[in-house]
């Protein structure tokens, strides 16, 4: 009998122990800070600075994205940088900023990325350059998830298609 008791309760102290710890994937309470000043993390637009040579348009308005990039149809041909929206998900927001030169991205710069703890730090330090090459690769949104990080990929290109688009870009 003496057995059975003492089995029974170790069995329900593990259970609870086992049920009560909290995975990283949990998450630090929410809370993740905005790396660019200026920024309040709540959905905030696109926004475009730059210049335009005055063959295409860099303000509002319609445009037609059927042509060359380097044809200055809808497109900012200046230079200038583009701040994308910010990518609500699940881990945290993600922002990222391009910069444009002659029509084309030469630097693509994470604004904001999850880091609530140090999985998503450990996460973001290996797939944030990744993303950023790819994006440099293929003047586009159009980039591969990266695995591990398939979440701040979404939200990665989710944002630069918003910068992109932000500057004009086809």
């Amino acid at each position: 009998m003496r057995r059975i008791t003492i089995w029974l309760l170790s069995t329900v102290a593990a259970l609870v122990l086992l049920f009560s710890y909290k995975t990283s994937t949990m998450g630090a309470g929410g809370e993740s800070s905005a790396i660019a000043s200026g920024s309040d993390g709540a959905g905030s637009g696109s926004s475009w600075t730059g210049t335009d040579d005055g063959s295409g348009s860099s303000s509002g308005g319609t445009s037609s994205n059927d042509g060359d990039t380097s044809s200055g149809n809808g497109t900012s041909s200046g230079g200038g940088t583009a701040t994308g929206s910010v990518a609500q998900t699940r881990w945290g927001p993600v922002q990222v900023r391009i910069t444009v030169s002659n029509g084309k991205i030469t630097d693509v710069t994470a604004v904001q990325v999850p880091d609530g703890n140090h999985r998503d730090q450990e996460i973001n330090d290996y797939a944030v350059p990744i993303l950023r090459q790819e994006a440099l690769d293929a003047q586009s949104a159009q980039i591969d998830t990266v695995s591990g990080a398939t979440v701040t990929s979404d939200g990665y290109r989710e944002s630069l298609q918003s910068a992109i688009d932000a500057a004009h870009l086809k």
